[in-house]
């Protein structure tokens, strides 16, 4: 059996994997580090109910921190 046999295990993740230590939630996707190291072994429904539950996670985490780099402050710091 190849790979391209088995279905894709749908996934939250986009590949930038920070956890932050106030919550404990990936700043990237929303999940716990321990939602991210299990996350094969969950069924479907779990992982649905996981991914229910992460814009929620994740707009909270957006409106308690604030950017310090990118392109502000780049431009902030050239200009």
């Amino acid at each position: 059996m190849n790979a391209s046999s088995h279905p894709a295990i749908e996934t939250p993740c986009i590949k930038v994997c920070v956890i932050d230590p106030e919550t404990g939630f990936c700043i990237g996707c929303g999940r716990t580090g321990m939602e991210i190291g299990g996350w094969l072994g969950l069924s479907a429904d779990e992982r649905r109910a996981i991914m229910a539950a992460l814009p929620e996670r994740v707009s909270t985490l957006t409106q308690r921190k604030t950017r310090r780099g990118g392109r502000r402050g780049r431009l902030g710091a050239a200009g």
